[in-house]
Parts: C-alpha cells; sequence; structure tokens
C-alpha cells in the first residue's frame, strides 16, 4: 500500500486583463474597455477587437481615462463578473 501524502491545492488562477475605463457613472461599477489584437484564422490578417466589461470597484477610487488591471470574479450581478484589482495609471487631469 502506497501512502497517500496530502494534497496542497492552490487557487486556480483567475483570468487578467487591462484595460482602460470608459465609464465609472454607476455606483461601484466601472465599464472597463480591453482592446486586443488578433491574427484572422481564414484571412491571415490582424484584426482589433474591443470588449467592455462590468467591474466591481466597490470604493468609487477609479476614474474616466485610468488604466486598470481586472480581474476575473464569481458572477456578481445580471452583468458583472470581474472586480477592480488594482489602478496601473491614473488619467490626466484636466
Amino acid at each position: 500500500m502506497a501512502t497517500q501524502q496530502p494534497k496542497t491545492e492552490e487557487p486556480a488562477q483567475r483570468k487578467t486583463r487591462i484595460g482602460h475605463v470608459l465609464s465609472d457613472k454607476m455606483d461601484k461599477t466601472a465599464v472597463v474597455a480591453v482592446n486586443r489584437r488578433y491574427m484572422h484564422p481564414k484571412y491571415r490578417k490582424y484584426v482589433k477587437e474591443r470588449l467592455k466589461y462590468k467591474v466591481h470597484d466597490e470604493r468609487n477610487e477609479c476614474g474616466v481615462g485610468d488604466k486598470v488591471l481586472i480581474e476575473e470574479t464569481r458572477p456578481l450581478s445580471k452583468h458583472k463578473r470581474w472586480r477592480l484589482k488594482e489602478i496601473i495609471e491614473r488619467a490626466p487631469e484636466v
């Protein structure tokens, strides 16, 4: 009989994305645009794609134009599945 070693399960790596805040008008929610480029499988041409995510911002700390890091989480509402992890760069004050 082989002895069983205790399992040391690490938490799963969550998906992260970097994007820019488009709107912060909702309470505890921001809309973040994530741009990506990929090569089209058939036409072998680069295509730009922009996805918008609703992000949970607990302390309402991000503003329009900020560059932010978001992370995937459990569903928080009908459309919110991402959470603000950190603000990478603040938008310049006008």
